[in-house]
């Protein structure tokens, strides 16, 4: 292994850790401990993290004096041994070739006719809102109008405006709101924006700095939610009033015609609206993470809320052929001695019938999967319904119409063992754009015609070179037999075991596909690297019942999915724990986390990004408290939280254990994720005398990247540390 060497001393990180946030004593160094009593105390704070005594709480202020004191210099020394590495600016000038390239597909979304795109690039940081033709994008060098230039924005007014989406008003598309938060972070301010005169109304809709959403219901009112108001936000930050505000009327003065709960994770206002032009109003109740209640608000959202007779674990999709579309995440029996609907299902209701009585109509069935199949993506055309269905983990698409009585589909074909998603689709037509791509295989856009046949819209670049490698999928048996099947991309000429990176997430129902990076075939495949993309449960690669496997106390199955993973990597002589890293992000932090305290010795290297770490204090911070349905509830349930402690990294590293490095990487802007589940990490075993590095992004969000270059610099330090770790140390070994 590579070993670094510590730039403070245990003793004076110990002193370090005494100072209060407030402490006056700046120079901690000159009150650092006798050398001969720093292993005993770094030993007895070790084991008061363990029992819960010490917490840490000074790491917790954002942007605390000692805590950013802390990530300073652990920056510093981080940086300092990664980018001094030769391979450092090879790989950040191939990583941001890559980011800011302009032969990137410019994604887009149909909006009255016309394809919207946002994009940024070497010359564009911050990025440029812009629109095209339907005609001119299918020429592949489309002319773009660019609506409004971020950049020029954020110098105007000295913000470093990141991009977080547009609400706009059909069917001319004129008014929208722009979200932009300052830094990347979840809280973003909201204003109203005319994309005829290009330029921010006067006078018009603008929200301050605060989570929530909004929705339109006509030109001069919407419906909004925010945490501007500590009386009308959640546990979880988030807000649980939905208000009608009218223009001209002071914020102050919006109308409430939903409350929820601060238990509750929270409440979100939506708008649906049938090609037809007919609309829906509804406010979308999460009472915890998965379960919740959608009431439909009148017309107007002017009268009292109806609660719709949906599954409480249930998502609605879209409206197609006046039915309301949904996905149910439970087994549901809506009448007594009726069907029962199984979990995964597509089903549909009529939604004229349903707003006009409040009465559950009848359910039909759009699609059921089997137990090795999930829905994907859904979007409606103006005469079809597009569905992604995955199939052990490929995907294919369909397209289903409805005629008023039953649904019925038919297959489209599209290129085979890839993962396939809807782009964009437009109701008033039958335009519609879906991504192809592979682990080999570079992102196509292609147009579903109105025969229902893929045409090839644009392509990306190859970005490295695939000769000799192929892509197989395997599988590992878990610890209750329960068969996780797992992809791995190699170089076919190679016999003996290679530098092998394991990638997995694990939870909240997220589905890990195979998908191209330009980045990782350069950056590590190129370079001699293979790479592993793991399907654990927790996941929603089989639907919801692989998700639940491994919910609260079953979390367990999760990490032991994992494990049999690696351990089957190693049996099969594919790499050895020498060459073997995990890397994880935000949930995968916390399973990178646990596969560092549970099972050290199946890795050479450890890359834990914005993860959660602190399991005893998860649901205290920020967004916490809306994860309780997927950890548990520490503070309610003893059994939960004796199994939380029992999993997390923070309170189960030993003072002599023998740990691989480990990589942990936050943003101080991150208002998801606190960064103090990484700062208390990195502090305890940088004390311990850990072999760990630790890298805070002042700036970025969630992502970790408030632009490209950034996101260019995290992945090629990323990627040093892997070299450095799993190529270096595995031959010194």
């Amino acid at each position: 292994m590579r070993r670094w060497k510590l730039s403070l001393t245990a003793a004076a990180l110990v002193a370090l850790a005494a100072c209060s946030p407030n402490s006056e004593d700046a120079d901690f160094m000159d009150s650092a401990p006798p050398a001969e009593d720093a292993e005993h105390s770094v030993s007895a704070l070790n084991n008061s993290i363990q029992s819960g005594e010490e917490t840490l709480e000074w790491l917790e202020e954002v942007e605390g004096e000692d805590a950013l004191g802390f990530a300073r210099l652990q920056n510093e020394r981080s940086l300092g041994l990664l980018q001094s590495d030769p391979r450092y600016q090879t790989l950040y000038d191939q990583a941001i070739e890559v980011l800011e390239s302009t032969d990137r597909i410019p994604y887009v979304a149909v909006r009255g006719g016309e394809l919207w795109n946002f994009w940024r690039d070497a010359d564009n940081i911050h990025g440029l809102w812009r629109k095209t033709s339907v005609e001119s994008y299918a020429t592949g060098a489309p002319e773009w109008d660019v609506v409004l230039d971020v950049d020029a924005l954020a110098g105007a007014e000295g913000a470093n405006w990141v991009w977080g989406g547009s609400t706009c008003l059909g069917p001319d598309y004129r008014r929208c709101i722009l979200t932009l938060s300052d830094g990347g972070s979840d809280a973003a301010v909201r204003r109203e924006f005319d994309t005829q005169t290009r330029s921010f109304v006067e006078g018009g809709f603008e929200i301050p700095q605060t989570k929530g959403s909004v929705a339109w219901i006509d030109e001069n009112t919407l419906l909004i939610a925010t945490a501007l108001e500590a009386g009308e936000t959640t546990t979880s930050g988030y807000p649980f009033v939905v208000k009608r505000w009218t223009r001209g009327t002071p914020i102050e003065e919006a109308e409430i015609v939903f409350t929820g709960s601060a238990s509750n994770v929270g409440v979100w206002p939506a708008r649906f609206e049938q090609a037809d032009g007919t609309a829906y109003f509804a406010a979308f109740q999460r009472e915890s993470f998965f379960e919740g209640v959608v009431w439909l608000l009148p017309e107007g959202a002017t009268g009292d809320p109806i609660a719709l007779p949906l599954p409480r674990k249930s998502t609605p999709q879209t409206l197609f052929g006046g039915q309301l579309v949904f996905t149910t995440e439970e087994d549901w029996t809506p009448v007594e001695g009726g069907p029962t609907f199984p979990a995964g299902a597509a089903l549909s209701i009529d939604m004229a019938a349903l707003a006009a009585t409040g009465v559950l109509p009848e359910v039909r069935t759009v699609f059921v999967p089997d137990s090795r199949q999930s829905v994907g993506s859904i979007a409606a055309t103006a005469n079809n319904l597009l569905m992604v269905i995955s199939d052990n983990v490929v995907s294919r698409l369909e397209a289903f119409t409805f005629d008023g009585a039953t649904w019925s589909s038919q297959a489209i074909e599209a290129p085979q063992n890839a993962t396939i998603s809807i782009v964009t689709a437009d109701d008033q037509s039958d335009l519609a754009y879906v991504n192809v791509s592979g682990f080999l295989n570079p992102e196509a856009l292609y147009r579903v015609t109105p025969e229902l046949a893929l045409e090839r819209a644009m392509s990306a670049p190859a970005w490295f070179d695939t000769d000799g490698m192929i892509v197989e999928q395997r599988q590992a048996r878990s610890s209750d037999g329960t068969m996780i099947p797992y992809f791995i991309v190699r170089r076919e000429d190679v016999t003996g075991p290679q530098p092998t990176l394991l990638y997995a997430y694990g939870g909240f129902q997220v589905s890990m596909e195979p998908s191209y990076s330009g980045v990782r075939g350069r950056l590590w495949l190129e370079n001699g690297g293979a790479y592993v993309l793991a399907n654990i449960r927790g996941g929603g690669e089989f639907g919801p019942a692989w998700h639940q496997a491994g919910l609260r106390t079953n979390r367990q199955r999760i990490f032991d999915d994992l494990i049999a993973v690696a351990e089957d990597l190693i049996a099969t002589g594919e790499t050895t724990a020498p060459q073997l890293g995990v890397m994880g992000g935000s949930n995968g932090g916390l399973l990178t986390g646990v596969m560092y305290t549970q099972r050290p010795d199946l890795w050479g290297a450890v890359i834990t990004q914005v993860p959660l770490l602190d399991m005893m204090r998860f649901h205290l911070l920020l967004a916490g408290a809306s994860w309780q349905d997927e950890y548990g509830f520490p503070d309610e349930n003893e059994d939960e939280r004796a199994f939380l402690r029992s999993i997390s990294p923070l309170h189960n590293v030993e003072t002599d254990g023998d740990y691989p490095p480990i990589f942990i990487l936050t943003s101080t802007k991150d208002d998801r994720v606190h960064p103090a589940h990484a700062r208390k990490l990195a502090f305890l075993l940088d004390q311990l005398g850990h072999e760990m590095l630790y890298y805070e992004n002042i700036e970025g969000g969630h992502s970790a990247a408030a632009n490209l270059r950034e996101a260019a610099n995290r992945q090629a330090l990323e990627y040093v540390f892997l070299m450095q770790t799993l190529m270096d140390g595995a031959q010194a070994q």
